[in-house]
């Protein structure tokens, strides 16, 4: 694909990060060359995917539309509005069915390449459900007729499921993407930066509570960020648990909008016995006295929206393991929820006082675990593990000499998207307990049962990640190359 001019199409100086996703957007729009093109972006909610497409439109002189929520008359007689708005017209553009409206809207890169945005698409099939067929009828149509228009169609959703639906098989759209961006949440590194806070203490903290979606800093938050480690407690109170603010109920917006009708009270209650500790199908299901297959439905679907994560056990690969992808929706059903009542009614300090132990315990330790896999898998240097690793996860195996469960929460296997591939590294982490020596050993009797279980644990580093720190002992032996040592500061700055 022909890359536009840098110069000519800056990415907007107020906006944050995505550099590689604008550069990609301004790519595809301003490619020279002829034929209609197709792209997709997606991504959940709040991630700020309007303010990407918004600024392209802008920038190169497109056409943005987006889907609000209603009727399919009162849709198409909105766009033609805006149409009308675009080329000049004194009246309203009469578009009286959607096959009208799509051969208006690729009409526009007659001339150059153009983009043309349908932003929130999913609303707009919700009421239209040909609309996905009307879309490749026309853009067949216009290849064959018309091959020197160059439109530039991106089609654009939150609704994750749906997204993938419309654009997977057997859907008529499927395969004429040319362009398929999905917009994540900014990595705990970034988040950082986001919010301006250097300490690598309070950095995890906050994204334990909020994670790396941009809306959270500045429109939902109202502008606060905590001032220092020592006004986090007073921060949490000013935000999320403040019953005035956005944050306070964008948990469960986020839940109701992403889950359309299905069953929300069992996805509330999945959700809530994750951060539990329940983490397999089984415990699930026993924790809320359902039938394994309607709580395997509530999974999967959480699963479809992004909410959900399930992962095989490092060690048992038939165990699927499940975990919450959205901190703030982990903060909420672990402190927020239990304690909702009492927020309405009383001053948030009481009640978060109460909830700490439950937030460093429930959320900030796994939290942490997970962000300690993030770290292995995309900030390590390879010499770090002998090698870069191709599969990051989770473990557990019985200790029958000590009648005692192994834990190992982030396991390094070599060989991308190999399940038993050599193991590169086994470690543990500790959130708010100094690290000593005895957990070098509880990881050194974890790797002799994988031995004796046939594993290939000859090139396997034992590593200790500690929120806390480490007691000398374990320094001297992590000196010694005994043991790899990650604390806070190189989560946040090295490799």
């Amino acid at each position: 694909m022909a890359q536009p001019d840098a110069v000519d199409h800056a990415r907007p100086g107020a906006m944050f990060d995505r550099e590689a996703e604008w550069e990609a957007l301004v790519a595809f729009a301003c490619d020279p060359r002829p034929g209609p093109a197709l792209g997709v972006v997606s991504g959940r909610l709040r991630q700020g995917k309007t303010y990407l497409l918004e600024a392209l439109t802008r920038a190169v002189g497109g056409f943005y539309f987006g889907a609000q929520e209603a009727t399919e008359a009162e849709s198409l007689r909105r766009l033609g509005e805006d149409l009308a708005r675009r080329t000049g017209a004194s009246s309203p553009v009469p578009l009286p069915r959607w096959e009208d409206a799509v051969d208006a809207l690729l009409a526009l890169g007659d001339r150059e390449p153009l983009p043309v945005v349908l932003d929130e698409f999913p609303d707009l099939v919700r009421q239209s459900p040909a609309l996905p067929s009307v879309v490749e009828g026309a853009y067949h149509r216009v290849r064959r007729e018309r091959p020197h228009n160059r439109s530039r169609l991106l089609l654009c959703g939150s609704a994750v499921s749906v997204m993938s639906r419309l654009f997977n098989r057997p859907s008529p759209l499927h395969g004429l993407a040319g362009l398929e961006l999905a917009v994540h949440t900014l990595d705990f590194r970034r988040a950082a930066r986001l919010w301006g806070i250097e300490d690598p203490r309070l950095a995890l903290l906050v994204h334990a509570v909020v994670g790396g979606t941009p809306a959270y800093r500045y429109d939902y938050a109202c502008e606060e960020a905590p001032s220092g480690p020592e006004d986090f407690d007073a921060w949490v109170c000013r935000t999320v648990l403040n019953p005035r603010t956005p944050l306070f109920r964008e948990a469960r917006h986020l839940l109701q909008e992403e889950m359309d009708h299905w069953d929300r009270a069992l996805c509330h209650s999945a959700m809530t016995a994750v951060t539990s500790g329940c983490s397999t199908r089984g415990e699930i299901a026993e924790r809320l006295d359902r039938p394994l297959p309607d709580v395997s439905h509530a999974l999967v679907v959480l699963q479809d929206c992004g909410l959900l994560c399930g992962e095989p056990d490092a060690f048992r690969p038939a165990l699927t393991r499940y975990r919450i992808t959205e901190p703030l929706l982990a903060f909420e059903h672990a402190v927020a929820a239990p304690h909702r009542s009492a927020l309405e009614q009383e001053d948030a300090v009481g009640v978060w006082k109460r909830a700490r132990a439950v937030f460093d315990s429930a959320v900030a330790g796994p939290h942490f675990a997970q962000v300690c896999r993030d770290w292995a898998a995309g900030f390590a240097a390879p010499e770090t593990f002998g090698a870069a690793p191709g599969a990051v996860s989770c473990g557990s195996l019985t200790d029958p000499e000590q009648h005692a469960r192994l834990d190992a929460e982030v396991v390094l296997r070599a060989g991308a998207g190999t399940r038993r591939g050599a193991l590169l590294s086994v470690g543990r982490t500790c959130w708010d307990e100094v690290m000593d020596v005895r957990h070098l050993e509880r990881i050194r009797r974890l790797l002799a049962r994988l031995a004796d279980r046939g594993e290939d644990v000859g090139r396997a580093r034992p590593a200790c990640y500690g929120g806390a720190g480490f007691t000398p002992e374990l320094r001297a032996a992590g000196e010694r190359g005994e043991v790899v040592l990650v604390d806070l500061d190189r989560l946040y700055r090295g490799s």
